[in-house]
């Protein structure tokens, strides 16, 4: 068993690791392994690990790489994530990947798999849509024909038929994931202190560049190691954060909210590794259909998600209560529309159950965090002073 020390470490640069370097090692290894890359926010990816593919989340580049060549890509009124994103394909770090899945999430990463197309990177670029109809014989039957067309892609690289045996094994290894993941936001619940959201943040990010596998023995020796005592705790309240579900905010913003004296008990930063609750059925006769259903019923919310009849500001007060949180922290991506639209409707759920909130927006490449920490130090001590 590592030390904790050193598996944060790991994890840390796995998280920011634009050239993917233990993803393609791992393909090197055996001739019919495939990389297929995804973007946020969710996938399926049990049925690309029963391809013998290993799904790795494209999160963007941060701040960690000059944007010069992507912005003569989009314009300056969208979001910063898309030139990133086309930064790291021109810049070759995405090379030796087999094939992409773009979700749909919204008209810049709608646009971005055509440009992958003709820009020849992978063997395919498949732009994957999800239902708006959530009757299982429509919508259902529509997402498991989406499914099928990435199965039907991946088969024309390496040829590796996927079984209802393969489907149910991968998808218990990503049950297993999400429920060691849940595990670690619920001792966090309790005990914020024992593992900081910037931890938390570069042990999930790290997930999404791994084998599952690998990922679930970080996850347990985490869980293990933060059910000891670790840290002290301090007079900070505890916030929710939510808007940041696609373009990834800097790891210096959520230092700087914990800085500012507040413990971020829940978050939608890594929302794809935790957008199913609960269960997937293991044992089905029909894995695909049980893919599915989940995500029929069981996806969290997010602005990228069509939520009539469950609508998201009720879920994220629900969420707020359960995790005990003080107030919420509105956190988007400048120019995001999906986040910035849902927000006026998302504050009325908060003011309607009491629970105070502020906003603000950001660049997955800000450098500066200084008016950032005063405000969310100012919502902080209002909170602690009156609420």
């Amino acid at each position: 068993m590592k030390s904790f020390d050193t598996i944060l470490k790991e994890c840390e640069a796995l998280s920011f690791d634009l050239n993917f370097t233990h993803a393609k090692k791992w393909k090197a290894e055996k001739s019919d392994r495939i990389l297929v890359g995804y973007l946020p926010i969710y996938v399926p990816r049990e049925i690309i690990h029963a391809a013998n593919g290993l799904p790795v989340g494209i999160m963007g580049s941060g701040d960690r790489k000059q944007i010069i060549k992507g912005d003569a890509y989009y314009q300056s009124y969208i979001c910063h994530f898309p030139r990133g994103i086309i930064e790291l394909a021109l810049d070759k770090n995405l090379d030796n990947f087999d094939g992409f899945m773009f979700p749909a999430i919204c008209d810049c990463v709608r646009n971005l798999s055509g440009m992958f197309k003709l820009s020849q990177k992978g063997k395919f670029q498949r732009y994957f849509d999800y239902p708006q109809n959530f009757e299982p014989q429509t919508g259902g039957v529509f997402y498991i024909q989406e499914m099928e067309k990435v199965m039907e892609d991946m088969y024309a690289i390496n040829k590796i038929k996927v079984t209802d045996e393969k489907l149910n094994k991968a998808i218990k290894l990503y049950n297993k994931n999400r429920k060691l993941i849940e595990a670690i936001y619920a001792i966090r619940q309790q005990y914020p202190w024992r593992l900081s959201a910037v931890e938390t943040y570069h042990i999930l990010r790290a997930g999404i560049v791994i084998p599952v596998e690998e990922h679930n023995e970080i996850l347990s020796q985490v869980v293990e190691y933060i059910s000891n005592e670790r840290g002290e705790p301090m007079d900070n309240i505890r916030v929710v954060v939510s808007g940041s579900f696609c373009e990834q905010p800097p790891v210096g913003l959520i230092k700087s909210i914990e800085m500012a004296g507040c413990y971020i008990v829940d978050d939608d930063f890594m929302l794809g590794s935790r957008w199913i609750q609960g269960d997937i059925n293991e044992n089905s006769n029909s894995p695909l259909s049980a893919l599915s259903s989940a995500y029929i019923n069981q996806s969290t919310f997010s602005s990228a998600y069509y939520d009539v009849g469950n609508p998201k500001g009720k879920r994220l007060v629900d969420l707020a209560q359960k995790r005990n949180a003080d107030g919420v922290i509105f956190s988007a991506a400048s120019f995001c529309d999906p986040a910035l639209l849902d927000r006026p409707e998302m504050q009325k759920e908060c003011d309607a159950a009491g629970i105070p909130h502020i906003n603000f927006q950001f660049h997955e490449n800000t450098g500066q965090f200084k008016v950032i920490k005063e405000q969310a130090g100012t919502f902080s001590d209002s909170i602690k002073l009156w609420a």
